[in-house]
């Protein structure tokens, strides 16, 4: 199993530590409620170092990008960033990313599971003029989550980070060393996501720590939670190749009015018919869903559940689930099967946490 950088400080933390796509990382330091209701409220910081980071350059980068992800490159400026994904043919999700657009080149980021699938894929389509390298094992990447995180960093750069919009990028100095910093994150919340090598990083990390009283470490327990409650979908579990953009709710990263691009075909007559969706419901009885229940009208099964939990800001059980088109409706009553029981529960419209300070 690989350890990230910060792996000593996790243990001395006391971190639960566990396998995750074969990293040991922290699923928890003090519970995933505190954690949870920290970043909800104050602040929580994040070791997401198993991320994975590829560069694209050269002559013919944006369109190769363009060719290879759903969403419209072309689109944004430097120093911008964009959630994309990367679909088969058949319109399956290989992957959801973020495209990062550099002056000189683009960084895509992907999910550690997906890196060496990701990697093959793009070597088999690259194009010429485009230089393709994987740089995920010299990059280190945490996140700062949470309302009180702009104050809290802006003690430790040098640029106004009031000037960085959402999905907005810069080179920055954090404690001594030149980091990417994004106004990115996956919680709902305020929050930055800061890419450096691993001696920066621990550096930060330390620094960071510092503000104990307001800052709390984070981990994947709760980022798990925070993102169910803002339907942010997880690849492995609400998306994977067997699913396509158009059902999981990502149409509208789907620019099917660009130039040809792999899987657009698909994706069309997607958009013009498609069998089921996935939705956002919450328990009206008492229960805990989770990922494989079953989901019924009065009589049929008509869905199954992709992510479930017990919502540490709402306190109910929460989940998503993918059920017929016709049953998808905001307002529609179901029931899910837990542990053999049938608890009702309520299509409901996204996100189920409506209180983040994501654009403040």
């Amino acid at each position: 199993m690989k350890k990230t950088s910060l792996y000593n400080e996790h243990v001395k933390l006391k971190a639960k530590i566990v396998d995750f796509a074969g990293y040991q990382m922290p699923i928890q330091y003090s519970g995933i409620i505190q954690e949870h209701l920290a970043v909800r409220q104050s602040c929580g910081i994040f070791d997401v170092s198993h991320m994975g980071e590829f560069i694209i350059s050269g002559p013919g980068a944006t369109k190769f990008l363009n060719e290879i992800t759903i969403n419209d490159v072309s689109k944004i400026n430097e120093w911008q960033a964009q959630y994309s994904a990367m679909c088969y043919e058949d319109g399956g999700i290989i992957d959801d990313i973020l495209v990062y657009k550099y002056p000189k080149h683009y960084m895509l980021v992907v999910n550690c599971s997906n890196i060496e699938k990701n990697f093959d894929w793009i070597i088999a389509n690259k194009i010429e003029n485009v230089d393709f390298a994987n740089v995920s094992s010299t990059i280190d990447l945490i996140a700062l989550q949470g309302p009180k995180s702009k104050d809290i960093l802006s003690k430790y750069t040098d640029v106004d980070l009031n000037d960085l919009d959402y999905y907005h990028f810069c080179i920055a100095n954090i404690c001594g060393s030149p980091v990417t910093v994004s106004r990115t994150g996956y919680t709902g919340e305020l929050g930055y996501e800061i890419y450096a090598d691993g001696n920066a990083i621990k550096n930060i990390w330390k620094s960071l720590l510092q503000f104990e009283n307001e800052l709390t470490p984070a981990g994947l327990g709760c980022r798990d939670t925070l993102r169910m409650e803002m339907k942010y979908v997880l690849y492995g579990n609400d998306i994977n190749e067997k699913t396509n953009p158009i059902e999981a709710g990502l149409g509208w990263i789907a620019k099917t009015n660009k130039a040809s691009f792999i899987g657009k075909e698909k994706l069309l007559d997607f958009q013009l018919s498609h069998s089921k969706k996935l939705v956002c419901f919450e328990m009206i009885d008492r229960g805990i869903p989770r990922p494989g229940y079953s989901v019924s009208n009065d009589s049929n099964a008509i869905g199954i559940v992709t992510s479930g939990t017990q919502s540490p800001s709402l306190k109910k059980g929460i989940g998503l689930a993918y059920v017929d088109k016709k049953y998808s409706k905001t307002g529609t009553s179901l029931f899910v099967d837990v542990r053999g029981k049938k608890l009702k529960c309520e299509i409901v419209k996204p996100p189920f946490y409506k209180k983040g300070s994501v654009f403040s």
